[in-house]
């Protein structure tokens, strides 16, 4: 395997030749690593800052990058895991460049490793759906659980009879099909906890191009796993106009648009609730400013999360000015629009077009057109 050597954040790691000219370059070496999914690991460590642990596992390495810049950059004893041999002799390789660092390294199913060993935070990474691994995670995990999805199709809607396999729930394709997607992931990583009467708290969590990422936190005890499944709910969605609404119920109503009066369709079970934590937001914004890093885009990303309210769905303003047939103001200009008609709104993380708010329909309308 030729290799060549890289540098994220502060550490060295080796990583194999990739083929440049290949569809997809990360997917073309015999060990995957992708750089575009640095925003993911750099999220990661900044929150490991805030957090106090002392074990963590990177259960589906690859090159071993996320591990290794954990316990480096974070200073935390890690174990890091592929079952693949020339993945996991790969992650040695970069371990032996961090001899001051406690690194394991091991070489087998991570399910196993799991269900023998318990960690303050694990971190499930895999190459498409985390599906198949939550359930084992969710006990394995004494204090943390973070999670990426790759497989955004099924969970936005897209592959609709896949998001409902993977995740027993029914997505949709709608212009909001990011939140759906995270929230969706949410909901199942909170029923497959539930069942261990194990809740979560989400801390840091965000959809970004291709994938969604989960930092959340455990609590212990049925009745904490009562109150999370309290965040359960769906998204009441009109197939004729653009009107939705969220309920906050384990099992949905059956309710009709009151813009057109169509029966509406129902996206969930997903996750209603805050989907990040104002404090961890706050301390968050501070590193990463104490650092120098104001302008980086997780600088930007934590920003915008910091203003974004929290109901489980918005608007691509954009796209409603066309289903009206109107021309649309600058979003700065609808935002204090719709806020100055008494409603809230903020921008959303999701889309550079999307806004949230509580307005109605009508509201949005006058907000959104040049002509008042």
């Amino acid at each position: 395997m030729s290799d060549r050597e890289a540098l994220e954040g502060s550490t060295r790691f080796f990583i194999p030749k990739q083929d440049e000219n290949s569809s997809f370059p990360p997917g073309s070496g015999p060990v995957f690593f992708n750089p575009r999914m640095r925003l993911n690991r750099d999220s990661t460590n900044y929150l490991l800052r805030q957090l106090d642990v002392s074990s963590y596992f990177d259960a589906m390495a690859a090159s071993g990058v996320r591990g290794l810049r954990v316990a480096h950059e974070c200073g935390i004893p890690v174990t890091i895991n592929d079952y693949n041999p020339e993945a996991a002799a790969l992650i040695r390789k970069n371990a032996a460049l961090h001899p001051e660092s406690e690194i394991t390294v091991t070489e087998e199913d991570c399910r196993a490793v799991m269900l023998r060993h318990r960690f303050d935070v694990v971190d499930l990474d895999p190459f498409g759906t985390p599906a198949p691994f939550v359930d084992i995670a969710a006990t394995s995990a004494r204090c943390y659980l973070f999670v990426t999805a790759t497989d955004t199709a099924p969970l936005c809607g897209a592959h609709l009879k896949a998001g409902i396999r993977r995740y027993g729930a029914r997505p949709m394709n709608t212009e909001y099909h990011s939140e759906v997607g995270l929230r969706l992931l949410l909901g199942f990583v909170l029923r497959e906890t539930a069942k261990y009467d194990r809740g979560i708290e989400p801390l840091f969590c965000f959809a970004r191009e291709h994938f969604v990422r989960l930092h959340l936190r455990m609590t212990n005890g049925a009745g904490r796993a009562d109150k999370a499944l309290k965040n359960i709910g769906y998204i009441h969605q009109c197939p004729a106009c653009p009107w939705r609404t969220a309920e906050t119920a384990f099992l949905p109503s059956v309710q009709e648009c009151p813009e057109c009066g169509a029966k509406m369709s129902r996206i969930g079970p997903l996750w209603t609730g805050p989907v990040n934590s104002p404090e961890v937001l706050s301390q968050l914004s501070a590193d990463i400013e104490d650092d120098g890093q104001k302008e980086s885009v997780l600088a930007r990303l934590v920003t915008t999360l910091s203003q974004e309210l929290d109901n489980p769905e918005f608007y691509n303003y954009h796209r409603l000015a066309k289903h009206w047939r109107i021309s649309p103001s600058p979003i700065d200009d609808v935002i204090a629009a719709i806020r100055d008609a008494g409603y809230q709104a903020s921008r959303t993380h999701y889309d550079g077009r999307g806004i949230k708010t509580d307005a109605p329909l009508h509201v949005l309308r006058d907000a959104i057109t040049t002509d008042g």
